[in-house]
């Protein structure tokens, strides 16, 4: 398996050569704490749409805040290379803030996804990729998979 864990530095260079190669960015992001079905579904149509697909991994430190004390499971290096294996995922890319607002205005994707349950507008870094020609994307949602699920399944087992 080839490292596909990049830092915003590195990142920021590919992404430069990427758009003098006229390639089609796409950006999605998460916590990507315990993977299942729905991630990896969702991801494979977020690649079908362009022809690199970076995903933004949210820090352990970020998760903690926005998913609770108990979380993550998995530690964000763990979920990098976990995320790394799927052939859908380009490049993978932590961030250590609430929301990848900056890293979106660093890369400026083409495309930005993200899944069935976020409306367009309300996606985080879309003013920066539609004031920049691209496209917002909301992704069909999965219904019955979610990391939440997963851990409560568990609990009661």
């Amino acid at each position: 398996m080839r490292n596909k864990l990049r830092t915003w530095q590195e990142m920021s260079a590919i992404r430069e050569e990427l758009s003098s190669d006229n390639r089609k960015v796409v950006f999605t992001n998460g916590c990507f704490d315990i993977l299942h079905r729905g991630h990896v579904q969702y991801l494979q149509s977020a690649r079908e749409l362009g022809d690199v697909l970076i995903v933004g991994l949210n820090n352990d430190d970020s998760v903690k805040r926005l998913k609770g004390k108990h979380r993550p499971v998995n530690n964000e290096i763990d979920r990098a290379i976990v995320l790394s294996a799927l052939q859908d995922v380009d490049h993978v890319v932590i961030f250590i803030e609430d929301t990848p607002y900056e890293l979106i205005n660093t890369l400026k994707p083409d495309i930005l996804v993200k899944g069935g349950d976020w409306k367009p507008e309300d996606i985080v870094g879309s003013d920066i990729v539609l004031q920049n020609g691209g496209k917002v994307l909301s992704l069909d949602f999965i219904q019955g998979y979610s990391t939440t699920k997963t851990i409560d399944k568990t609990e009661n087992i």
